[in-house]
This record gives C-alpha cells, structure tokens and sequence, in this order.
C-alpha cells in the first residue's frame, strides 16, 4: 500500500515534467525527420511559462471551469491509475475528463471551437470501444480490474491480450492526436480550422489544457506499460522500454501519415477493434 501511495505522489510530481518533455522530444525528432534543426528540448516549458506570463483571458467564466474540471480529472485519472485502483472507474474518469473539455470547447460559440469539439466526440466515439474491451481484457486474462492485481500477476497481460495490446496502441494516435487522426485540434499549420478545440482557449487557461495533456500522456504510457508489468522485476525496464519505443512509433506515423477523414477514421478504428479486440477476446475466453 505504501508503494501505491508513493506512486501517486510521484505520478502528481513527475508527470507534468515527464509529459513536457516528451513534448519537446517529439517537436525536436518531428523537426530533424523534416530536415529542421527543430526547437530546444526544453520549448514546451518555455511557452507554458508565457501562456502563464499573460493577462487572463477566458471567453466566459463557465469555459474556465471546464477547463479546470478537464485537468482536475485528468489528474485524478492518472492517480487513481497509478495508486493501483480499479481500471473501469480508471477508463470512466478519462471519459469524464474529455467530456469536460469537450464542453469547454462548445462554450466558446466559436465555429471552429465548435467543429473541433464536434469532432472530438465522433474520435471518442471510435476510441471508447477499444478502451473498454482493454479493462475487458484485463479481466479475463488476470481475473481483476485492479490495476495493483494486474500489475503484480505471474505473466505479463500481453501473452493473453497480443491483438488487444495492438489495437489500443493503434487508439493511442487518436488519443495523442497526431496523424492521420488529428482532427479536433492539431498542432501544425495546415489545420482548416484555425486551433479547433484550443481556438478561443487563451493565455493560463491554454496553460491549463497543456499540463492536462501532459498527465494524460503519461497516464497513457501507463497504460501501456500495464501490458507488460507483471511480478517479476525485469519487467519494470522492460515496460519502460516498450513505452519508449511506442512513443517513437506514434511520432513517426505523425510525421508519415497524412490526415483523413472522420467517417475514415471511425470505419477504420472500428475494424481493428473488431478485428484485433474482438477476436483477441474470444480466443482467451475460450482458452480461460
């Protein structure tokens, strides 16, 4: 149990510096696979200390208490994970959180704002299957939701869970928004829709949403590594390692892939979680 606190704590402490420089690791690798020099390491924490430098600006003040509802569960998502709760409530706080910024989004009466959170709900409408049939999976192949119980079983989840492990990897896109699947907000030029989501988001506010994404980075990877982890200790660098390595698969179908469109993304998410979920889960059932 005190390992589980201790999780927590470093899970509260770490992950907003884990998750910037994660950040400044994609815009610099993003940037040399384009031929650039790319920005520092460090740019991330550089422009989150200028959102904060600035004056406050919000559209209303129901915006801005979305938007610290969106980080509030975002962060409880992570500690919850992270203190070894149970993963269904795990997966039901995230979906809560997005909801939040989604609102946040629509608040704004932009049209852009309004397309992005549009478009946001019809990623979630593609992710959430493949989510839920992961906490499914971990259950038919250790017999818990608890995270703790998952994480400390006799063999690693992604000997029973192979196809489950490769379509939540395939979500992770979506989840990071990157390509092909950065339809509600994108970080490079060419969005048609100005920022979408983030667009009428300013100043400390936009602050807020970035810390978000970078506890649910994290989180994310956290998730990932729960594949992996199981009793024996070899498995903690081995998580770290599969972590790194998916990472750097997301950052590379960024910058290889180009966008499509919702109606693709939905067709093609739905596939694979019939395909690689499904089909994954039926064959455990059976073996179990």
């Amino acid at each position: 149990m005190k390992e589980s606190w201790l999780f927590l704590v470093l899970y509260l402490i770490l992950a907003p510096a884990l998750g910037g420089l994660l950040n400044g690791a994609d815009r610099k690798i993003s940037a040399r696979l384009q031929g650039r020099q790319g920005p520092p390491l460090l740019q991330p924490f550089y422009d989150l200390s200028k959102l904060f430098a600035k004056e406050p600006v919000s559209v209303n003040r129901v915006q801005t208490f979305l938007i610290c509802g969106f980080l509030f569960f975002i962060v409880f998502t992570g500690c919850l994970f992270f203190w070894g709760g149970d993963l269904l409530l795990v997966f039901f706080a995230l979906t809560l959180a997005e909801i939040f910024y989604m609102m946040a989004a629509f608040s704004a009466n932009s049209p852009f704002s309004s397309m992005g959170a549009e478009r946001e709900l019809m990623q979630a409408m593609s992710y959430e299957p493949m989510v839920l049939l992961s906490a499914i999976g971990f259950y038919v192949a250790t017999g818990s939701f608890s995270v703790r119980e998952i994480a400390s079983g006799g063999r690693s989840a992604i000997a029973f869970l192979p196809g489950i492990f490769a379509g939540f990897v395939f979500i992770l896109t979506i989840k990071l928004r990157k390509h092909p699947f950065d339809l509600s907000t994108s970080h490079h030029a060419h969005q048609e829709m100005v920022k979408g989501m983030t667009t009428e988001i300013s100043g400390s506010s936009l602050g807020l949403v970035e810390i978000a994404h970078w506890y649910e980075t994290i989180f994310l990877l956290g998730v990932v590594a729960l594949f992996i982890l199981n009793a024996d200790p070899r498995s903690i660098p081995a998580a770290v390692l599969v972590c790194i390595l998916t990472y750097l698969l997301e950052i590379l179908i960024d910058n290889t892939c180009s966008r499509v469109k919702w109606q693709t993304m939905l067709k093609t998410t739905w596939m694979v979680t019939l395909v690689a979920g499904v089909i994954n889960l039926m064959i455990i059932t059976m073996i179990k």
